[in-house]
């Protein structure tokens, strides 16, 4: 016998999953379970450290995501009736799953946002293929209708499903939390398998590892929801039982049905995404007519930027560009250099103030003959093998930085040449960090702000400091911490919350260049209009990312020197 938890929330589900990743592994492992699945909320955004951390324990990452379905399209946006989406669990069997996943949850944010990001049936059934869907929590279609006495509506849903992902791909989830409604659906779901042989699967929808973690949850939604633990209309689980369970514990929750468990291994050992490290895709740039490749063109670029350094190429200078531009291409990077060469000679000749050049980069006489740097590498003897290292393969990491006004041009004209669907920029998290989890659970235990902030400040004001340490390293903190209970329950709960991810912003440079549109690489979301990828890990899956730093200090030096020029004589 064997279980596998297919529906589980991780931090990634942010401010209501508490399932930290690391933690999730090891709490699988020690069950005995050899695959898990995280299905976060609407997004993947935790889905590369998920792969990683299961991969390195040699529990096998089954990839997923609880979707909204819009009830009626997408683009309907009517209060009262469009805001009230239905969850769906898809997971992927393959590499054209995850692709056809990145691509719904992707159009969710960009095209179907409206409250939460949403899919409809329609786009559903033209990205289906790959994937497998369970009908999910309470707040499912199917579970919806079987709550409102509506088991017709209800198996009509579930046929249509069935249809969309075909008979072996479609499951009806059977979860028991202690809940009263949850009992009279379940009862609706056993009756629609028995009317239409769509089989069943057992789930736990785990938001906690322990349940003993439950209390720590609750604080996370009341984070999220600005309530306190003593309010009596917040959103709650009205249970401890949403963790992940041993497969004693979920199989004796419906022992006459054995097959619900079984099937949780069978779904599992259909779903095998890998990802492929180390494995370069770079945008397709046009080489002009008469250059046999991406090699002959950069040569020439080169070779025509060094005339207009030096004058005259000497033995010294030829020696030094051969040797680059050999180890470039055997590298497999004549295109990367081409690209940021282009954006950068774009930006000076609008008249966009450009850095000189920092980092390792400057070692290089490319960069240099290319006007990507304005440092000669050769007469300060900087070492190119700093910036590129034969024994050590890895993508070139070209920082460049902007005019901080007109950054936002050069990012422009790079979706111009390679299309608006083929650029992004580069999501980062905010998280729960020492002071400011204080703070948030003291609210959400209704402990008044002025104990609260007393409690933050005693935590230094140095960057990257945790509070186990804040702990450690001052005895009154210490002996504040085990002397007063109230201090005591609120550090404890700040110290299991520290960390998590709070919100997604924008990274203040990554910015993504992909040959196919991003979403077929990654999944897309947005903030305040700008889209972002889901993942902060780019280079690993082997796509282009650049950094356009916007620097103030360029831009306050490139004014006083136009304040001098119009005051001039």
């Amino acid at each position: 016998m064997a279980f596998v938890h297919l529906h589980v929330h991780s931090e990634y589900s942010l401010l209501d999953g508490a399932c930290r990743i690391d933690g999730l592994i090891k709490r699988v492992k020690e069950l005995g379970q050899s695959a898990v699945a995280v299905t976060d909320h609407g997004a993947m955004f935790g889905v590369i450290d998920f792969y990683n951390a299961a991969h390195a324990a040699g529990v096998k990452a089954v990839i997923g995501c609880e979707v909204y379905v819009a009830p009626r399209g997408m683009n309907d946006r009517e209060h009262g009736i469009d805001n009230e989406n239905r969850h769906l669990v898809l997971l992927c069997k393959n590499m054209t799953g995850y692709r056809n996943l990145c691509y719904l949850v992707s159009k969710a944010y960009i095209d179907g946002f409206y409250v939460k990001p949403r899919i409809d049936m329609s786009l559903l059934e033209t990205h289906s293929e790959g994937l497998i869907a369970l009908s999910a929590c309470l707040a499912g279609e199917i579970p919806r209708r079987l709550s409102a006495g509506d088991y017709s509506g209800a198996k009509n849903a579930a046929l249509e499903l069935s249809r969309i992902f075909g008979e072996d791909d479609f499951y009806l989830e059977l979860q028991d939390h202690g809940l009263e409604e949850q009992h009279r659906v379940n009862a609706g779901i056993i009756r629609l398998h028995r009317d239409t042989g769509i089989p069943l699967v057992l789930t736990n929808d785990a938001h906690y590892l322990k349940k003993s973690d439950a209390y720590t949850q609750d604080i996370l939604m009341c984070i999220q929801t600005q309530k306190t633990v003593n309010d009596t209309d917040r959103m709650s689980f009205g249970t401890d039982e949403f963790y992940i369970k041993s497969e004693e514990e979920m199989r004796s929750l419906f022992p006459d049905l054995p097959e619900a468990a079984d099937n949780t291994v069978k779904i599992a050992e259909k779903c095998s995404v890998d990802f492929v490290y180390g494995q370069y895709y770079f945008p397709h740039f046009d080489i002009p007519e008469g250059f046999d490749g991406a090699a002959a063109y950069l040569r020439s670029l080169c070779t025509e930027g060094l005339k207009k350094r030096f004058g005259k190429i000497t033995p010294e200078i030829s020696e030094k560009l051969d040797y680059e531009l050999d180890m470039i291409d055997k590298m497999g990077f004549n295109e990367y250099f081409l690209i940021v060469g282009d954006y950068v000679g774009y930006a000076k000749s609008q008249g966009i103030p450009v850095g000189p050049g920092r980092g390792s980069a400057a070692g290089s006489l490319v960069s240099y003959s290319l006007g990507i740097t304005d440092v000669d590498p050769i007469r300060y003897k900087l070492v190119f093998e700093r910036f590129l290292n034969p024994e050590r393969v890895s993508m070139p990491d070209i920082d460049v930085d902007f005019c901080i006004r007109r950054r936002g041009e050069v990012i422009d004209y790079v979706n111009r040449k390679y299309g608006s669907d083929h650029v992004a920029q580069i999501a980062t998290f905010g998280t729960l960090a020492a002071r400011s989890v204080i703070r948030d659970v003291a609210r959400a235990q209704g402990i008044g702000y002025g104990e609260a902030d007393a409690v933050a400040k005693l935590v230094p004001a140095a960057p990257n400091i945790k509070l186990s340490d804040a702990l450690r390293i001052s005895k009154p903190r210490g002996d504040l911490y085990a002397g007063d209970e109230q201090v005591k329950k609120l550090v404890d709960t700040a110290l299991a919350l520290e960390g998590m991810p709070r919100h997604c912003s924008t990274h203040a440079a990554g910015v993504v260049i992909t040959e196919e549109p991003v979403y077929a690489y990654v999944p897309l979301a947005t903030n305040d209009g700008v889209v972002v990828t889901q993942y902060t890990q780019i280079e690993k899956l082997g796509l282009l990312k650049m950094d356009f730093l916007g620097l103030r200090n360029l831009t306050v030096l490139w004014d006083a020197v136009e304040a001098v020029r119009k005051t001039e004589p």
